[in-house]
């Protein structure tokens, strides 16, 4: 791809977003009752290609199961409130009333809470106990601190998860953990990212890992790309690892899940991504504006209350509804927030297309004009698309 000249020491690729870019329909159309967009990874199949963030005030025990319940898999955050408090509800009350100044004070106070092992080991019991797939999040750096507990809990899918995950971590300090060796000890499919490049991707996929993770800084919450500096545009990022997932299984016979991670908030959003080539979609802040949602109307990333550089924010979401509502409806809203799965489906039966693999198959155009042609007076009066 042609790169463009930053200045005459500097070029670079140009990258996309969602709103770059759209699907184009094609010759065939189908009903969407047809279209079938369930997702298998490893022995465990879901009615719906979703995993719900591991984002404190997303997923709880109780919402990992309603997710579960309704077709998704919920990933519970293991290093979150609900393993450092034996009674987290309340903590989560607290935050949900903090002034905006001090939010991010008082979090990083509150999350100074050691996490309580036996806790990890309780959590996802109590997921596991209501018989749907437990799956959880830990960062690579306590990975083999709490496998132990994790194990014991019977966790059926381990998330590997921070801002940027490599399968070559170094340091002079500390002992990396060996991905690669890790991975393929466990009996159990482990997902790891965030990446957001191409060799990043390969890499993370010959660990052995099931699935990666794509995203780095595009959620609702996040400020990494402003703290840091870095992220690639997900539109981009998710063609990207495709590309590097394409290669894998060229080498090796072994197809690898990529799971776009942030940065959709509506059904159209979910339908791109899956057309640049994810398999399914991690997705936080379109939960958080559920009813059964633990943060009260908020929603903050992991690393929002890390004790020395911050890299997110809590921030406000309206409440608009139930779970089932915000996943496959009915919709009583028309700017794509409400049965987003629902519009996943309209979206591949628009276009002919009959399950999840056969629709990343779909053409995709640059076009920056999609979000405000003809938009004129939705985006006067503040309604649909100009919401």
């Amino acid at each position: 791809m042609a790169e463009i000249e930053i200045g005459l020491g500097k070029s670079g690729r140009r990258a996309y977003g969602f709103d770059d870019i759209a699907i184009v329909p094609s010759r065939r159309t189908r009903d969407p009752e047809d279209v079938d967009i369930s997702w298998k990874i490893d022995a465990y199949k879901f009615e719906l290609p979703l995993m719900g963030s591991a984002m404190d005030g997303v997923v709880s025990p109780a919402t990992a199961i309603r997710l579960g319940q309704l077709g998704g898999v919920g990933v519970l955050n293991l290093e979150g409130l609900w393993t450092r408090y034996e009674d987290a509800d309340t903590i989560l009350h607290e935050i949900s009333k903090l002034d905006v100044e001090k939010a991010t004070r008082r979090m990083q106070e509150l999350y100074q809470e050691p996490v309580k092992p036996e806790l990890i080991t309780q959590r996802i019991k109590e997921i596991k106990d209501a018989g749907v797939v437990a799956a959880a999040s830990v960062t690579p750096q306590r990975t083999s601190e709490y496998i132990d507990h994790i194990m014991a809990g019977e966790l059926d899918i381990l998330v590997i998860q921070g801002t940027v995950v490599s399968a070559e971590h170094v340091s002079k300090t500390v002992e990396p953990l060996n991905l690669k060796t890790f991975v393929r000890s466990l009996d159990i499919p482990v997902i790891v990212g965030g990446c957001a490049s191409y060799s990043a991707a390969l890499h993370l996929m010959r660990t052995g890992a099931a699935g990666v993770l794509v995203g780095v800084g595009p959620g609702h919450a996040c400020t990494t790309r402003g703290v840091l500096g870095l992220g690639v545009p997900q539109a981009t990022a998710i063609a990207d690892v495709k590309a590097a997932r394409m290669r894998h299984l060229d080498e090796t016979g072994v197809y690898v899940h990529v799971i776009a991670d942030g940065g959709m908030g509506t059904g159209g959003d979910v339908a791109k991504a899956i057309v640049c080539g994810a398999d399914a979609v991690m997705i936080g802040s379109p939960l958080a504006a559920a009813e059964e949602a633990p943060g009260r109307g908020h929603h903050w990333g992991m690393a929002t209350f890390h004790p020395t550089l911050p890299r997110g924010a809590r921030v406000r979401t309206d409440i608009r509804g139930s779970l089932e509502e915000i996943l496959v409806g009915p919709a009583h809203e028309n700017d794509g927030r409400m049965n987003i799965f629902g519009g996943l489906r309209t979206s591949m039966a628009t276009c002919g297309y009959t399950d999840i693999k056969d629709f990343q198959k779909a053409e995709v155009m640059v076009a920056p004009a999609l979000q405000t042609e003809g938009k004129k007076l939705q985006t006067e009066q503040g309604v649909g698309m100009g919401h």
